[in-house]
């Protein structure tokens, strides 16, 4: 990524997005940072531009598929007459993990993979048509969706591979009102994400790199801001200590990990694993031809009405 690009992000507004944002202005002093968030703290802007860094803010509520176009359309507004320069990596960092599978957004869809997957497709596919060749994106996903001991730590349940179509509505896992079930929902997203990635990779033009990012354990963020008070006790004030282990990461270094995958300082090829700062191989289940073609052409019908046509001559704009 050479310095004069655009680096387009969702997830900045806290936990290890937050960190990563400070780092990638360090690592590329000239680039311009814009940040795609339903709220981001004017603190956090200040602190950026008083770095010396160039911030843009656009509002994006990534549970609302058209918030989440409208926000691509107004990148694109900025890039495309050089009021910004040309995009050179996008950051889909954001997720969510809730209490429960049943949540719902705007759309119809369940809250869990609208956020986690089905807004990072729609705003990379709005967005393809003006990504150079050399593009890098990196899309957070989660240890979780090996399933085991290992990389659950036994608070997440694996993943509960189901059609794309049933994973997108509510009420897809057992006892969909409790938390485990909404654990589940966040560990079988991940998985998506990785199958996407893994297509993604295939379907892009030769030239761009994508890659999934693992932070690995991360206590200490707002990732559990929906949980019971108790949970989120622990996993502010108790599960931190883990990061003295190798067990779990501290959200310092895990934004530092996740701006080396942006800014191209761990090398990874595209359809690759980024686990914290090295490549490594993800889960045997995320290798599957199959689900991840399936996966991809459900999610393109899913989101239909908020992607490009391929005969739309400017893809940033939804088709009505």
């Amino acid at each position: 990524m050479t310095m004069e690009q655009t680096v387009v992000m969702t997830g900045a507004s806290r936990g290890i997005g937050r960190t990563a944002a400070r780092r990638l202005l360090a690592g590329r002093p000239q680039a311009h940072l814009v940040l795609l968030s339903r709220t981001v703290p004017q603190a956090l802007v200040d602190e950026l531009r008083a770095a010396g860094g160039s911030v843009t803010v656009i509002r994006a509520d990534l549970s609302s598929l058209r918030s989440v176009s409208e926000a691509a359309d107004e990148v694109v507004e900025l890039v495309h007459p050089g009021r910004l320069p040309p995009i050179g990596a996008l950051v889909c960092n954001a997720g969510v993990q809730l209490t429960n599978a049943l949540t719902e957004t705007v759309d119809g869809f369940e809250a869990t993979f609208a956020v986690n997957v089905l807004a990072n497709h729609v705003l990379l596919r709005r967005l393809q048509g003006h990504l150079p060749p050399s593009a890098r994106v990196v899309v957070t996903v989660s240890d979780t969706h090996f399933g085991d001991l290992r990389h659950n730590l036994g608070m997440v349940p694996g993943p509960q591979w189901h059609p794309v179509e049933t994973l997108a509505r509510a009420a897809a896992f057992p006892d969909p009102s409790g938390s485990t079930a909404g654990r589940a929902a966040y560990s079988t997203s991940k998985l998506a994400a990785i199958y996407l990635v893994h297509e993604y990779a295939r379907r892009l033009p030769t030239g761009f790199t994508i890659t999934s990012f693992n932070p690995g354990f991360v206590p200490g963020t707002d990732l559990a801001r929906d949980a019971d008070a108790i949970s989120r006790f622990a996993m502010r004030r108790v599960m931190p200590l883990l990061t003295l282990t190798p067990l779990a990461t501290s959200p310092d270094r895990a934004g530092r990990f996740l701006a080396d995958a942006v800014l191209g300082t761990v090398s990874a090829p595209t359809g690759a694993y980024v686990d914290r700062d090295r490549v490594a191989a993800s889960s045997p289940a995320s290798y599957d031809r199959q689900r991840e073609r399936e996966a991809w052409e459900a999610v393109e019908a899913l989101t239909a009405r908020f992607l490009p046509s391929v005969a739309d001559p400017n893809p940033g704009r939804e088709n009505r």
